[in-house]
């Protein structure tokens, strides 16, 4: 079975979730702390040696009709960052709504309690994670 590890970028937090190839599913981690998108990057190294990813994945942010925005550079070069770094190879995956539907799977198990910021961006990589995984399997 091989892991998989899925970002979803933010310049101030960065949601992490792992998901396994064999099975298309994936689970929430944590959400890192960023500051102008860089996270501590001991604490992603941390999150690569205890789970042994054979890929990255990072949510690519486009606007509804598929342009990029600012935030949609800046986190290619996160991507990059982190293959530079750690030698893993990195996908990029259309993250279009998956915010949106992270709140609104959160808020329907728990109310407006379950909407904390890093839940939501661990839960946005989950869904990155699993699109990818529903579409390369």
């Amino acid at each position: 079975m091989s892991q998989v590890i899925g970002f979803d970028f933010g310049t101030h937090s960065i949601g992490v979730a792992v998901g396994q190839t064999v099975t298309g599913t994936a689970s929430p981690l944590t959400a890192l702390k960023a500051k102008d998108g860089q996270p501590n990057w001991d604490a992603v190294a941390k999150l690569l040696s205890d789970w042994q990813p054979e890929l990255l994945v990072v949510g690519l942010p486009l606007n509804m009709d598929g342009t990029e925005q600012p935030l949609t550079d800046l986190a290619r070069k996160f991507a990059n960052r982190l293959h530079g770094r750690f030698g893993i190879k990195v996908a990029l995956q259309d993250e279009r709504l998956t915010t949106v539907a992270a709140k609104e799977d959160l808020f329907g198990r728990g109310g407006y309690k379950q909407l904390q910021k890093g839940k939501v961006d661990s839960a946005a990589a989950q869904l990155i994670l699993e699109d990818f995984l529903s579409q390369n399997s």
